[in-house]
């Protein structure tokens, strides 16, 4: 639902699935808490996070210049919303890019910036139809697979006269 915007602006930070955003936060608070960090603090590390959500999916095509590589730019992120093939499965950083660096799936070409975006499969257009999509594999579960059976030759085992 996220990657499937057209059009990225500062709103496509907040269109996510409530199931997926409901997950994400508790997998980054709550190991945290379970670790004894400042409850304050910790929960307070989202509210940031938000914010500079919001701001790196901004319709900007700010890079950082000699910082580019260094700290998640609006321009770096967008990259990761292409549909451009070049930069499929590239920029997973949401903070440092050094991640991307490391594992081979940074993409910051330069003079070029992104502008096209979205999905290659078809979305709902509607709220309900988007907020099914995710679960729409659990429907194809319950359709009995038709396996039909192989041929098998059978062989006259009566004696030769």
């Amino acid at each position: 639902m996220h990657h499937s915007s057209e059009e990225l602006d500062w709103l496509g930070s907040v269109r996510v699935h409530p199931v997926n955003d409901l997950l994400n936060n508790l997998a980054q608070v709550t190991p945290l808490l379970l670790l004894g960090y400042n409850v304050f603090a910790t929960l307070s590390a989202p509210v940031f996070f938000t914010f500079y959500a919001i701001f790196i999916h901004a319709n900007v095509n700010w890079d950082y210049g000699p910082l580019r590589s260094v700290v998640a730019s609006p321009v770096f992120h967008r990259w990761h919303h292409s549909k451009d093939e070049e930069a499929w499965d590239k920029n997973f950083a949401g903070l440092l890019p050094m991640w991307d660096i490391l594992f081979g799936t940074y993409y910051m070409p330069k003079g070029r910036w992104p502008e096209n975006f979205g999905i290659h499969e078809p979305m709902p257009a509607g709220y309900l139809g988007q907020m099914w999509a995710p679960f729409a594999w659990l429907r194809r579960l319950k359709k009995p697979a038709v396996v039909e059976a192989p041929a098998v030759a059978v062989m006259d085992e009566t004696p030769a006269a």
